[in-house]
């Protein structure tokens, strides 16, 4: 059997591409946003920052926060039918 090559952000050159008028620093008010338990948010990645960075088939994706994880969060998204989870930095969410 063969092995797929390539990782995670493999087939993504434009789902995580900025903008041209995104392009830049990122503020540092995007760094140090705050959630709280059941805000909704959706999520899209910053694709300068790859920590906390969450699989990119979940781009796009609306979801609620449940908790925080250290300085990420955990956000409950609902794919297709099953519920997931996954843990984002808050560079990568933005409020609905």
């Amino acid at each position: 059997m063969v092995d797929r090559v390539g990782g995670s952000r493999r087939k993504t050159r434009y789902k995580l591409k900025k903008d041209v008028s995104e392009k830049g620093k990122i503020s540092i008010r995007k760094y140090m946003q705050k959630f709280e338990e059941g805000d909704q948010v959706v999520l899209k990645a910053e694709p300068a920052v790859q920590n906390g960075m969450y699989h990119p088939r979940f781009h796009g994706k609306r979801g609620i926060v449940s908790k925080n994880v250290g300085t990420c969060y955990e956000v409950k998204i609902k794919d297709f039918t099953k519920e997931k989870i996954v843990v984002v930095h808050p560079v990568h969410l933005t409020k609905c």
